[in-house]
């Protein structure tokens, strides 16, 4: 009689223990395409913005692409305003619905993703976006932040870079400027004394994402070459 009881009861643990890893299985899966996905839109997304503004500005990113039927990859609007260093009046290249001020490019951390022009809530689930400055290889300090999910999506591997690295950032305008970091620390949430730091005249960017314990920010600077 106790056997049978201890026996059922061993089954039942059984029976849990594999729904519990069959379930951390799809889990995993599920994150690893999702960050496949995620990855491989960006990248796309990234070597077409480049394609189409190879034409209307001064870049080496390569010849103009466009989808089979000779159609243009990118969902289109005018941009009348020019937000970020944008050029009037010229055609805003779109990526799931929000507007593109450029491409940014860190060989290091294999990281390729658009920048898109508006910090909101959905946007910095989408790629890295625009929080502050004069715009992208504009003269002035372009602050760029991003989520850091631990899982290397965005800027979740910031960490890992290293004084001297490269980071390419491509504008609207087709210009495509080589940027090396110069300085990483970390600090407060709160603390934005370094947005309107003295540049020189020269374009800088500034790269913002969470430490992984969320109580700070990383915080790195780069340069023009």
């Amino acid at each position: 009689m106790f056997e049978s009881k201890y026996g059922k009861v061993l089954t039942v643990i059984l029976v849990i223990v594999i729904i519990a890893i069959v379930g951390l299985l799809g889990f995993l899966l599920y994150d690893y395409y999702n960050n496949y996905a995620t990855t491989k839109d960006a990248s796309e997304a990234v070597d077409d913005f480049q394609g189409e503004v190879a034409d209307g500005g001064d870049n080496n990113s390569g010849d103009q692409n466009t989808n089979n039927d000779g159609s243009n990859p990118f969902d289109q609007i005018k941009d009348s305003n020019g937000t970020g260093g944008g050029t009037a009046n010229k055609t805003k290249k779109m990526y799931k619905g929000f507007g593109m001020l450029g491409t940014m490019e860190i060989p290091a951390t294999n990281f390729k993703y658009p920048v898109l022009e508006k910090v909101t809530t959905k946007s910095i689930e989408t790629a890295v976006a625009f929080l502050y400055g004069s715009g992208l290889n504009q003269e002035g300090n372009t602050v760029i932040i991003g989520h850091n999910y631990r899982n290397g999506l965005f800027f979740s591997n910031n960490k890992k870079l290293n004084i001297g690295d490269k980071i390419y950032i491509t504008d609207n305008d087709g210009n495509k400027v080589t940027y090396t970091i110069y300085n990483k620390f970390e600090t407060t949430p709160e603390d934005t004394s370094f947005y309107q730091r003295d540049t020189g005249g020269k374009p800088e960017i500034t790269l913002s994402t969470c430490t992984d314990d969320s109580k700070a920010r990383l915080i790195i600077f780069a340069k023009p070459e």
